[in-house]
Protein backbone atom coordinates (compact mmCIF):
# COMPACT_ATOMS: atom_id res chain seq x y z
CA UNK A 1 0.00 0.00 0.00
CA UNK A 2 1.20 3.87 -0.78
CA UNK A 3 2.85 5.62 1.61
CA UNK A 4 0.34 8.67 1.96
CA UNK A 5 1.06 9.69 5.41
CA UNK A 6 3.97 11.74 4.47
CA UNK A 7 6.17 10.01 6.99
CA UNK A 8 8.75 10.41 4.00
CA UNK A 9 11.41 13.16 2.78
CA UNK A 10 11.56 14.34 -0.51
CA UNK A 11 14.91 12.90 -1.08
CA UNK A 12 13.23 9.40 0.08
CA UNK A 13 10.80 10.26 -2.65
CA UNK A 14 13.90 11.52 -4.99
CA UNK A 15 15.67 8.03 -4.75
CA UNK A 16 12.52 5.68 -4.99
CA UNK A 17 11.60 7.48 -7.95
CA UNK A 18 14.80 7.30 -9.41
CA UNK A 19 14.63 3.39 -8.50
CA UNK A 20 11.41 2.53 -10.36
CA UNK A 21 13.03 3.73 -13.95
CA UNK A 22 15.45 0.45 -13.10
CA UNK A 23 13.69 -2.58 -15.02
CA UNK A 24 14.60 -6.10 -13.94
CA UNK A 25 17.44 -8.02 -15.91
CA UNK A 26 19.48 -4.16 -16.56
CA UNK A 27 22.81 -3.67 -16.49
CA UNK A 28 23.32 -0.03 -14.13
CA UNK A 29 25.89 2.01 -13.97
CA UNK A 30 25.91 3.56 -11.14
CA UNK A 31 27.81 6.75 -9.61
CA UNK A 32 28.48 7.60 -5.72
CA UNK A 33 25.87 8.35 -2.85
CA UNK A 34 22.03 8.85 -4.08
CA UNK A 35 22.54 6.96 -7.37
CA UNK A 36 24.17 3.74 -5.76
CA UNK A 37 20.82 3.52 -3.47
CA UNK A 38 18.64 4.05 -6.09
CA UNK A 39 20.54 0.88 -7.70
CA UNK A 40 20.39 -1.16 -4.55
CA UNK A 41 16.67 0.00 -3.54
CA UNK A 42 15.52 -1.33 -7.39
CA UNK A 43 17.23 -4.64 -6.65
CA UNK A 44 15.78 -5.18 -3.29
CA UNK A 45 11.97 -4.49 -4.92
CA UNK A 46 11.27 -4.99 -8.37
CA UNK A 47 14.37 -5.48 -10.04
CA UNK A 48 16.01 -8.05 -8.04
CA UNK A 49 18.23 -9.35 -11.51
CA UNK A 50 19.19 -6.01 -12.44
CA UNK A 51 23.22 -5.99 -12.74
CA UNK A 52 24.78 -3.66 -11.25
CA UNK A 53 28.30 -1.71 -12.36
CA UNK A 54 30.56 0.42 -10.08
CA UNK A 55 33.43 2.86 -11.87
CA UNK A 56 35.44 1.23 -9.70
CA UNK A 57 36.04 -2.24 -12.12
CA UNK A 58 33.44 -4.06 -9.56
CA UNK A 59 30.17 -6.25 -11.50
CA UNK A 60 27.26 -7.54 -10.36
CA UNK A 61 27.95 -6.55 -6.63
CA UNK A 62 24.98 -7.52 -4.61
CA UNK A 63 26.07 -5.87 -1.69
CA UNK A 64 23.58 -5.66 1.78
CA UNK A 65 24.09 -2.37 3.25
CA UNK A 66 25.19 0.68 3.15
CA UNK A 67 28.04 1.84 0.07
CA UNK A 68 30.18 4.22 1.06
CA UNK A 69 31.90 4.77 -2.15
CA UNK A 70 32.50 2.83 -4.75
CA UNK A 71 35.74 1.80 -3.45
CA UNK A 72 34.15 0.24 -0.40
CA UNK A 73 35.28 -3.19 0.16
CA UNK A 74 32.59 -4.80 0.73
CA UNK A 75 31.39 -4.46 -2.64
CA UNK A 76 33.36 -6.96 -3.82
CA UNK A 77 32.42 -9.99 -1.34
CA UNK A 78 30.12 -11.84 -3.69
CA UNK A 79 30.34 -9.90 -6.96
CA UNK A 80 30.58 -11.51 -10.96
CA UNK A 81 33.92 -10.07 -11.54
CA UNK A 82 36.32 -7.17 -10.59
CA UNK A 83 38.51 -5.82 -13.65
CA UNK A 84 40.90 -2.65 -14.12
CA UNK A 85 39.91 1.00 -15.38
CA UNK A 86 40.80 -0.10 -18.59
CA UNK A 87 38.87 -2.78 -19.10
CA UNK A 88 35.61 -1.73 -17.28
CA UNK A 89 34.76 1.43 -19.83
CA UNK A 90 36.10 -0.64 -22.78
CA UNK A 91 34.32 -3.76 -22.30
CA UNK A 92 30.98 -2.50 -20.98
CA UNK A 93 30.82 1.25 -21.16
CA UNK A 94 32.75 2.44 -24.83
CA UNK A 95 30.98 -0.96 -26.28
CA UNK A 96 27.28 0.00 -25.44
CA UNK A 97 26.48 -2.85 -23.20
CA UNK A 98 25.19 -0.98 -20.30
CA UNK A 99 21.23 -0.05 -20.70
CA UNK A 100 21.26 2.72 -18.06
CA UNK A 101 23.45 5.09 -16.27
CA UNK A 102 22.83 7.84 -13.54
CA UNK A 103 23.77 10.77 -13.51
CA UNK A 104 23.92 13.81 -10.78
CA UNK A 105 25.59 16.94 -10.65
CA UNK A 106 25.89 20.74 -9.46
CA UNK A 107 24.25 22.44 -12.01
CA UNK A 108 21.67 20.97 -14.71
CA UNK A 109 20.02 23.10 -17.78
CA UNK A 110 17.10 22.57 -19.72
CA UNK A 111 18.56 19.95 -22.63
CA UNK A 112 20.10 17.57 -19.73
CA UNK A 113 23.50 19.01 -19.37
CA UNK A 114 25.04 19.10 -16.21
CA UNK A 115 28.19 20.52 -14.80
CA UNK A 116 30.29 19.21 -12.35
CA UNK A 117 33.58 21.12 -12.98
CA UNK A 118 32.99 24.88 -11.60
CA UNK A 119 30.79 27.34 -10.91
CA UNK A 120 31.61 31.00 -12.87
CA UNK A 121 34.78 30.67 -15.37
CA UNK A 122 36.51 28.32 -15.75
CA UNK A 123 39.82 30.31 -15.51
CA UNK A 124 38.92 32.00 -12.19
CA UNK A 125 35.77 30.39 -10.93
CA UNK A 126 33.86 30.50 -8.11
CA UNK A 127 33.35 27.10 -6.56
CA UNK A 128 35.51 24.16 -8.65
CA UNK A 129 34.49 21.17 -8.04
CA UNK A 130 35.76 17.60 -8.36
CA UNK A 131 35.08 17.12 -11.91
CA UNK A 132 33.44 14.53 -13.69
CA UNK A 133 35.01 11.14 -12.97
CA UNK A 134 33.49 8.43 -15.16
CA UNK A 135 30.46 10.65 -15.70
CA UNK A 136 31.06 11.29 -19.37
CA UNK A 137 31.07 7.42 -20.10
CA UNK A 138 28.01 7.04 -18.49
CA UNK A 139 26.52 9.24 -21.49
CA UNK A 140 27.29 6.46 -23.59
CA UNK A 141 24.85 3.53 -21.93
CA UNK A 142 21.17 2.90 -24.00
CA UNK A 143 19.87 5.95 -21.19
CA UNK A 144 20.52 7.83 -18.06
CA UNK A 145 18.71 8.95 -15.42
CA UNK A 146 19.67 11.98 -13.57
CA UNK A 147 19.26 13.17 -10.04
CA UNK A 148 19.14 16.10 -8.49
CA UNK A 149 17.53 17.77 -5.90
CA UNK A 150 15.90 20.60 -7.29
CA UNK A 151 17.09 24.42 -6.43
CA UNK A 152 16.95 27.46 -8.67
CA UNK A 153 20.56 28.01 -8.05
CA UNK A 154 21.18 24.26 -9.91
CA UNK A 155 18.56 24.39 -12.83
CA UNK A 156 19.56 27.07 -15.05
CA UNK A 157 19.23 28.04 -18.52
CA UNK A 158 22.70 27.07 -19.42
CA UNK A 159 25.24 25.03 -17.34
CA UNK A 160 28.53 27.54 -16.46
CA UNK A 161 30.57 24.17 -17.83
CA UNK A 162 29.10 21.16 -19.72
CA UNK A 163 31.27 18.22 -17.76
CA UNK A 164 28.00 15.84 -19.02
CA UNK A 165 26.56 16.28 -22.88
CA UNK A 166 22.47 16.03 -22.57
CA UNK A 167 20.79 16.25 -25.50
CA UNK A 168 21.15 19.49 -27.07
CA UNK A 169 25.00 21.14 -26.33
CA UNK A 170 25.71 24.79 -27.42
CA UNK A 171 23.47 24.38 -29.51
CA UNK A 172 24.34 21.39 -31.49
CA UNK A 173 22.45 18.18 -30.88
CA UNK A 174 24.30 14.53 -29.40
CA UNK A 175 24.49 13.33 -33.36
CA UNK A 176 26.42 16.15 -34.79
CA UNK A 177 28.53 15.98 -31.96
CA UNK A 178 29.26 12.09 -33.15
CA UNK A 179 28.31 10.90 -29.52
CA UNK A 180 26.42 8.05 -28.73
CA UNK A 181 24.03 6.39 -26.10
CA UNK A 182 20.52 7.63 -25.80
CA UNK A 183 21.35 10.48 -23.55
CA UNK A 184 19.28 11.80 -20.47
CA UNK A 185 16.28 10.03 -20.47
CA UNK A 186 14.54 10.93 -17.02
CA UNK A 187 14.95 13.75 -14.51
CA UNK A 188 14.51 13.06 -11.28
CA UNK A 189 14.39 15.58 -8.48
CA UNK A 190 13.02 16.41 -4.82
CA UNK A 191 10.02 17.95 -6.75
CA UNK A 192 8.67 15.96 -9.70
CA UNK A 193 10.04 13.85 -12.66
CA UNK A 194 10.53 16.07 -16.36
CA UNK A 195 11.03 13.72 -19.45
CA UNK A 196 12.49 15.26 -22.70
CA UNK A 197 10.74 16.11 -25.90
CA UNK A 198 11.79 16.08 -29.27
CA UNK A 199 13.92 18.97 -29.33
CA UNK A 200 15.39 17.47 -26.43
CA UNK A 201 14.12 19.84 -23.98
CA UNK A 202 12.99 19.07 -20.43
CA UNK A 203 9.26 18.79 -19.92
CA UNK A 204 7.59 18.44 -16.56
CA UNK A 205 5.16 15.42 -16.24
CA UNK A 206 4.88 14.67 -12.31
CA UNK A 207 5.01 16.37 -9.31
CA UNK A 208 5.71 14.45 -6.10
CA UNK A 209 2.89 15.18 -3.18
CA UNK A 210 4.89 17.50 -1.42
CA UNK A 211 5.44 19.82 -3.63
CA UNK A 212 3.30 21.86 -7.02
CA UNK A 213 3.61 22.50 -10.33
CA UNK A 214 4.44 26.70 -9.61
CA UNK A 215 6.35 25.54 -6.38
CA UNK A 216 8.48 23.58 -9.42
CA UNK A 217 8.45 26.69 -12.02
CA UNK A 218 9.60 29.30 -8.73
CA UNK A 219 13.02 27.16 -8.35
CA UNK A 220 13.32 26.16 -12.23
CA UNK A 221 16.29 29.05 -13.65
CA UNK A 222 14.15 28.94 -16.93
CA UNK A 223 10.18 28.97 -18.72
CA UNK A 224 10.14 25.97 -18.26
CA UNK A 225 7.58 23.60 -20.44
CA UNK A 226 4.73 21.72 -18.81
CA UNK A 227 3.01 18.86 -20.17
CA UNK A 228 -0.70 18.87 -21.08
CA UNK A 229 -1.70 16.78 -17.86
CA UNK A 230 0.65 16.74 -15.14
CA UNK A 231 0.36 14.11 -12.98
CA UNK A 232 0.36 13.50 -9.04
CA UNK A 233 3.72 10.96 -8.70
CA UNK A 234 2.95 7.87 -6.25
CA UNK A 235 4.17 8.03 -2.90
CA UNK A 236 6.78 5.57 -1.78
CA UNK A 237 5.17 2.48 -0.91
CA UNK A 238 6.00 1.31 2.33
CA UNK A 239 8.03 -1.48 0.92
CA UNK A 240 9.91 0.85 -0.14
CA UNK A 241 10.66 2.95 2.73
CA UNK A 242 11.58 -0.15 4.82
CA UNK A 243 13.96 -1.43 2.33
CA UNK A 244 15.40 2.04 2.02
CA UNK A 245 15.49 2.09 6.15
CA UNK A 246 17.60 -1.17 5.76
CA UNK A 247 19.84 -0.14 3.18
CA UNK A 248 20.66 3.15 4.96
CA UNK A 249 20.09 2.66 8.44
CA UNK A 250 22.34 5.72 9.50
CA UNK A 251 21.06 8.16 7.06
CA UNK A 252 24.28 8.40 5.92
CA UNK A 253 22.85 9.18 2.27
CA UNK A 254 19.67 10.17 2.72
CA UNK A 255 17.99 12.05 5.56
CA UNK A 256 14.54 10.98 6.79
CA UNK A 257 11.56 13.43 7.20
Amino acid sequence: MPSDGRDYSPEETMVCCAARQIRDGESIFVGIGLTILAGLLAKKTHAPNCLLLFESGVVGAPPQKTVRSIADPHLVTDSLMVVDFFDFFTMFMQSGHVDLGFLGGAQVDKYGNINSTVIGDYTQPKVRFPGGGGAFDMTLAKRTVIMMPHEKRRFVESVDFVTVPGHVVRGRRRNELGLTGGGPDVLVTTRGIFKFSADGEAILVSVHPSSSVEEVKRETGWDLKIAPAVETTPPPTSSELQALHLLDPDQLVVKRK
